[in-house]
């Protein structure tokens, strides 16, 4: 028998067994904020439960499993008939039906519905974020849909279900159906205008079958996808289904699936129609853009969500690691200068809970002022947000030492998954020119933008300064888009401190007043002045086990 020769110790244990969503105070106060009083009770126990479902060990095996065994594409069957199918392990459908019937898809419907949705979207996704694609472009799919009355009549219902039903047939004769979206080509990116896909019309109204290409087509194993291609009115948006009405397979054809850096247990597809795929008009011809953006103005919120919740569990994961592990006669926690990191993480990550709670919020509102706070307050938090999830993800890996740099410790896949969101539906500088956009086309969203960050004025000196410097570069249009990003950085930052300082503890607000807006800090994380309050701010964040 081999002799011991060591006993394992100072390691902290796994954070597993314990409730997600109860554990994030931002998230639970914004819950409260947010949420009609008669409903608080009934979306605090739903997501309480979802809480505890994605802090379980099932929901971590599910999410390694997924992970570890990325889809596979079956072009053909073992005759040779062509069946363009992607196969999922079946972790994979244990976390995207375990979403569904949790309402992840459902915001339209109810009341409250994109808060709740929203906040359960942010716990789930810490169990395993690839999935999050198709529970966004389902939930995106409804307001695109209902330009054409007759099918958000018979989709809607579907793509809201709390019914999952992977198996491609035709949706009359199921409960619950996912959808995709495709809309780039290999010439034009996110220039779609550019797309060279032809839709000719059929006879009957509505009809058309489409020739060309997608280079990026998201969920390709889905019911149904919105495209673009160039009808004879110009660029009109269509509803693709995968099965015709008669139950045989439309011509979708799956070239191939993307290797890609993260998001490894989603499925991305380069797909061709052959100038016999089905599909039905959405909205006017020449109208795609306009008819599709409201798709992309729901994802982007999911993508700020998937961004915050991706950064919350990394927070979470360094301070529970520092909790438990010791060096240098002590728990790393109380280190000084371990807790300006562990501090400053923390601040990143309630900011952007806060900023998209308050995103959905405006979407439940659904009046004229929240639609214009809106078209601004998407695209920039929508840069901003996911931008700091890549670095921020980074530094709580490093809080990990080298046990954060295996796989097993969960924080790579984290790293890899944080770009995404800030490529997805527009990457950094299309945000940043869409705020332009909307600046020069619709004075009102900048009025209504100034009255949500004014809400806060004369609380903090340093934010009231903040406004003030944002108002000096609103006001100078020399060259405009070169500073676009400067910008754009500065309104989210307004944004998110306006909504710190009226929601957030004292010493929350302070911190990120100081740092992000006073300026005192440095560029990387860990820099925050050693003044504040910085254990309270690391124990506001810090996860507890459940027993």
């Amino acid at each position: 028998m081999a002799a011991t020769t060591h006993t394992v110790t100072n390691q902290p244990p796994p954070l597993v067994g314990y409730d997600i969503f109860a554990n994030d105070p931002a998230l639970t106060e914004g819950i409260t904020r947010h949420i009609a009083a008669e409903r608080l009770n009934e979306v605090r126990g739903e997501l309480g439960t979802l809480g505890k479902a994605a802090g379980s060990a099932h929901a971590q095996i599910w999410a390694a499993q997924a992970d570890r065994h990325p889809p596979v594409l079956r072009t053909h069957d073992r005759f040779g008939h062509r069946i363009d199918e992607v196969e999922f392990h079946p972790a994979w459908h244990r976390l995207l039906g375990h979403a569904v019937t949790s309402g992840l898809t459902g915001a339209w419907t109810r009341p409250d519905g994109h808060v709740r949705r929203t906040a359960g979207f942010i716990v789930w996704t810490q169990a395993e974020a690839g999935h999050g694609c198709p529970l966004s472009m389902t939930h995106a799919a409804v307001p695109a849909l209902r330009a054409e009355p007759e099918l958000a009549a018979e989709w809607e219902p579907l793509l809201t279900s709390r019914v999952y039903e992977h198996e491609l047939r035709p949706v009359a004769r199921k409960g619950g159906a996912l959808a995709g979206m495709a809309m780039t080509e290999k010439q034009g990116g996110s220039d779609v205008r550019t797309n060279t896909t032809r839709a000719e019309p059929l006879a009957a109204a509505g009809e058309y079958v489409l020739t060309g290409h997608k280079w990026f087509c998201s969920a390709p194993m889905s019911d149904a996808f919105l495209v673009l291609a160039q009808a004879p009115g110009g660029l009109t948006c269509f509803l693709l289904p995968r099965v015709l009405p008669d139950g045989s397979r439309n011509a979708f054809r799956i070239q191939r699936l993307k290797d890609k850096l993260g998001n490894r247990s989603n499925a991305s597809a380069e797909v061709e129609f052959d100038g016999r795929t089905w599909a039905r008009r959405v909205g006017e011809e020449g109208r795609g853009v306009a008819t599709i953006i409201e798709m992309v103005a729901a994802t982007r919120l999911d993508c700020v969500s998937a961004s915050a919740a991706v950064m919350r569990q990394a927070v979470a994961q360094a301070i529970h690691h520092s909790a438990y592990r010791e060096a240098f006669g002590g728990p790393l926690i109380d280190k000084p200068l371990m807790r300006n990191v562990l501090a400053d993480l923390a601040l990143e990550s309630e900011a952007a809970t806060t900023l998209a709670l308050r995103l959905a919020a405006a979407y439940d509102g659904d009046t004229e002022r929240d639609r214009h706070f809106l078209r601004l307050a998407i695209p920039a938090a929508k840069y901003w947000v996911t931008k700091r999830c890549t670095p921020m993800v980074a530094e709580a890996l490093e809080c990990l030492g080298g046990n954060g740099y295996v796989e097993e410790s969960g924080l790579p896949r984290l790293l890899r998954e944080a770009p995404l969101n800030s490529i997805w539906e527009g990457a950094g500088n299309v945000q940043a020119l869409d705020v332009l956009r909307a600046l020069q086309r619709e004075p009102e969203a900048l009025n209504a933008f100034l009255t949500e960050v004014g809400a806060a004025r004369g609380a903090d000196h340093r934010l009231d300064r903040a406004i003030r410097g944002m108002l000096t570069e609103l006001a100078d249009l020399e060259g405009i888009e070169a500073r676009a990003r400067r910008l754009v950085e500065r309104m989210a930052l307004v944004l998110q401190g306006s909504l710190l300082v009226r929601y957030a503890p004292s010493e929350v607000a302070d911190a990120f007043c100081a740092s992000r807006l006073g300026g005192d800090a440095g560029a990387a994380f860990g820099t925050l002045p050693h003044t504040l309050d910085l254990a309270a701010v690391v124990e506001r964040a810090r996860p507890v086990v459940d027993g």
